[in-house]
């Protein structure tokens, strides 16, 4: 098998499932020990490896096919070292979860049968693309061009209005967006602001936000915006791994009145490493969880 060239974490009521890609047979390799953990609903990972080892003593007594299709694979574990880790792939992982009760079970793999054929999930799959291609060099930065250009790639194919600025008031949570009517002008202003230090960089972020100029995907898109600005104006981006979902979304409701607490988690997120590809595929994953419903 080839060295695996894409690595994703998912989330699964907040818990991660890492998962690496084949390129050879083209297909992900999913990590047992958390698909394990949560359908026995442990978080501690001793006892999920412990219990690991005895479900695969008993399929082996079994002569259970499960375990000689596993795959070992070097994923990073919880004390931060890559180890190798047992993994299935899509097929071992629904055979997995008929070794578990059925009101634990049926849950996951409702959400993991459909992850990959949502619109998120197909859209989620071009965002891991732009990586390899050379085409995100070629989007303008800081432009709504730019943002145009990132949310028509995204979801070119998935809505109908890829890449085309919305004509309806929109709302969420409560607050209105900024007012369709007037939301041409809005995106020049914003599209005029400075982006030369980070606190310019966040504001001009914070105002796209507030325009959400998409009828969806405006989060996902936008971030991959802010990435490429950080990285062009002053050769960083953000690690979004470091920064927790509650506490993304806590800090984006508050900025439109005050945006210290999102520059404070977006400044201590960010790294030098703006071409590293595991940087990058988590921050995908890390984005696309911020959108997903409690």
């Amino acid at each position: 098998m080839n060295r695996p060239a894409k690595i994703s974490i998912r989330f699964f009521n907040d818990r991660e499932v890492r998962a690496v890609w084949d390129n050879e047979n083209a297909k992900w390799w999913f990590s047992i020990l958390d698909i394990v953990g949560i359908l026995n609903e442990e978080a501690d990972y001793n006892k999920t490896r412990n219990y690991w080892k005895y479900l695969k003593t008993k399929l082996k007594k079994e002569n259970n096919e499960l375990v000689s299709v596993t795959n070992q694979l070097k994923l990073l574990a919880p004390d931060g070292k890559k180890r190798l880790t047992d993994t299935l792939d899509s097929n071992g992982v629904i055979e997995l979860a008929k070794h578990f009760p059925n009101n634990r079970a049926m849950k996951f793999l409702d959400w993991f049968l459909y992850s990959d054929t949502s619109i998120d999930g197909q859209s989620k799959k071009k965002a891991y693309t732009l990586f390899e291609s050379n085409l995100i060099n070629e989007f303008e930065v800081g432009t709504t061009k730019g943002l145009q250009q990132i949310h028509a790639y995204l979801f070119g194919g998935l809505y109908d209005f890829a890449g085309k600025i919305r004509q309806k008031n929109i709302s969420k949570g409560g607050f209105q967006f900024a007012t369709s009517h007037f939301l041409g002008e809005t995106l020049k202003q914003i599209e005029a602001m400075p982006e030369t230090t980070f606190d310019e960089i966040v504001e001009k972020y914070i105002e796209m936000n507030i325009a959400h100029p998409f009828m969806e995907g405006n989060g996902r898109s936008t971030r991959i915006w802010l990435d490429l600005i950080l990285k062009k104006r002053l050769k960083k981006c953000v690690d979004w791994s470091k920064i927790g979902k509650r506490d993304y979304m806590n800090a984006m409701m508050l900025s439109h009145t005050n945006g210290k607490r999102l520059k404070s988690l977006l400044e201590h997120a960010l790294t030098d490493k703006i071409n590293d590809r595991e940087l990058y595929l988590k921050g995908i994953d890390y984005s696309y969880y911020y959108e997903e419903n409690e």
